[in-house]
């Protein structure tokens, strides 16, 4: 069974899903009909969201470079959507194909995609998840070394877990076990001073979908390192943080965190 006949089996392809409609922005094919319809809706009110979505993706490949740099070989994505080209385990088996990775969602259809795209691969997996549930993420594999350092993504996905759900307290569950060494990767859309009329209608699209988005401002997503030191040049706009030209400023902003462990 083809993977887009495999996702229609699971039902649900009539409501626009966020990871589908990223999919589409970058691309991708691995979306349908309800989810270019939203993108394009989103599109229409906020014309930057592809950008954003190009810059986000162009952040988490020099994220990956840049720790992989640093000598991780192990990377835990959260809300990792469809693992289509450009993403964690392409990235880094480029490098070293023995990285391990394990992408964590919740979505159904993304998660059978992802199970099809990576059946091969002996040092990638999918967990199905809920990434509110650290524990349940961690019973999920066994691929991943906790004695050794590991590479947390939170990439464009707290922006959908709503304050109720205390997302920096999640966050915090999975950076409590970390050895030294280890990194917290993550972006998020970032609203400072008046929400500009754009963010209101991109929210109203979203709102429509299986994914509602929650805006932050800086001093919120910094808040989610849990005072782990950040890499240079911190929290910026993803365009911006380690490229090699001067871009225009994302909306959506991104750091990494070396996790310190302090005596």
């Amino acid at each position: 069974m083809s993977v887009p006949n495999a996702a229609r089996a699971l039902g649900g392809t009539d409501q626009p899903n966020a990871a589908r409609m990223y999919d589409y922005l970058l691309g991708g094919s691995h979306n349908f009909a309800a989810d270019r319809a939203a993108a394009d809706a989103l599109l229409a009110v906020a014309p930057d969201a592809r950008a954003n979505a190009r810059a986000n993706r162009a952040f988490l490949r020099r994220v990956v470079g840049y720790l992989l740099d640093q000598g991780v070989r192990q990377f835990l994505d959260l809300g990792s959507g469809i693992p289509t080209a450009g993403n964690v385990h392409e990235i880094a088996h480029a490098r070293d194909p023995g990285t391990r990775v394990v992408y964590v969602d919740v979505e159904p259809i993304a998660v059978e995609t992802s199970r099809r795209l990576l059946d091969d691969n002996p040092c990638a997996e999918i967990v199905h998840a809920d990434l509110r549930d650290p524990a349940a993420v961690r019973s999920g594999t066994t691929l991943l070394d906790p004695d050794e350092p590991v590479a947390v993504l939170a990439i464009a996905v707290l922006h959908f877990v709503p304050d109720g759900d205390a997302p920096a307290d999640v966050l915090g569950a999975y950076l409590e076990p970390l050895v030294d060494g280890s990194y917290l990767a993550l972006s998020h859309v970032v609203v400072d001073n008046a929400q500009p009329p754009a963010s209101e209608g991109g929210l109203a699209v979203y709102a429509r979908t299986t994914t509602p988005v929650t805006l932050r401002d800086s001093g919120q997503v910094a808040a989610f390192f849990h005072g782990h030191p950040l890499v240079e040049p911190g929290l910026v706009p993803v365009s911006r943080w380690r490229a090699e030209t001067t871009a225009e400023p994302s909306a959506i902003h991104g750091a990494v965190a070396r996790v310190t462990r302090f005596s």
